[in-house]
């Protein structure tokens, strides 16, 4: 039987560009940060899919990690072919992003991974101690109480620029999903075996990762370091989970950088 298709926003023309998002928020968490990254008329297709069980997407026969990356392999296969394409994933999505390389290593021309689960049980991380940098307690007092509670989960800079960013990027996807898709991702998060196998990828890398990043830290996205050996690796200071919001201008000429060192690349 044919799975669900996913929901998915597109923008622009050219070389596909495939963003995956966090868990569990939607594709505006994509969106939101790599947008502004492109000129009007840059020749890239972005390619931004609620994941399944996520956002808008159906969640049908969706139990585990596994599923979800069977379901994204199969949409590149519906959305993009066998054309090379540029792969993008934050959080949850560079997790699914790291297994899909391994799948299709010949057709990725590049990879970029932001804030990137390495581990997948949370309790095997090796993670830094809770500090917010830029606190704004004046700002938090005047949230309601459930807003202020997920808004100050991740926040390491409080602001008025961050809260906007959180409400129109993240706020929307932590609202909708499928509740039950998620506890059964939730409860099969990992993947069986290693990600990382045989050959190191040897494309265009980036691996972005927050100094204060409390969820998925930034020491276990170094123990990858000899499977990329064509990766920018960059810990970012006064940065957590959301650096891409917490940090934007950096963010934006580190992800222009690695778009360019694609570019500049012979194609396989």
């Amino acid at each position: 039987m044919t799975p669900p298709a996913l929901n998915v926003l597109e923008r622009g023309s050219g070389t596909p560009l495939l963003a995956l998002h966090g868990f569990p928020v939607d594709h505006r968490l994509m969106s939101g940060c790599l947008e502004p990254v492109f000129d009007a008329d840059e020749p890239i297709r972005r390619i931004y899919p609620d994941l399944p069980g996520l956002g808008a997407s159906p969640g049908d026969g969706v139990s585990s990690t596994r599923d979800v990356l069977d379901r994204v392999d199969a949409f590149v296969d519906e959305s993009i072919g066998d054309e090379p394409f540029l792969l993008v994933g934050e959080s949850y999505g560079g997790y699914l992003s790291r297994a899909l390389v391994q799948r299709r290593r010949e057709q990725v021309l590049g990879l970029a991974l932001v804030c990137p689960s390495v581990v997948a049980d949370a309790a095997g991380r090796r993670l830094p101690a809770r500090v917010v940098r830029r606190p704004d307690p004046d700002l938090v007092a005047g949230l309601e109480p459930a807003e202020a509670a997920e808004y100050t989960d991740v926040a390491v800079v409080e602001s008025p620029e961050t809260l906007d960013r959180f409400r129109a990027e993240v706020a929307p996807g932590l609202a909708s999903g499928d509740p039950d898709a998620i506890a059964r991702i939730r409860a099969a998060y990992g993947l069986d075996e290693p990600i990382e196998q045989g050959a190191p990828y040897t494309a265009p890398t980036l691996v972005l990762a927050g100094r204060q990043d409390w969820i998925v830290g930034y020491l276990d996205q170094w123990d990858l370091v000899e499977r990329y050996p064509a990766a920018t690796f960059a810990v970012l200071d006064v940065a957590g989970h959301n650096l891409q919001f917490e940090r934007p201008e950096l963010f934006r000429a580190l992800v222009r950088d690695w778009l360019d060192r694609v570019a500049s690349e012979p194609r396989r």
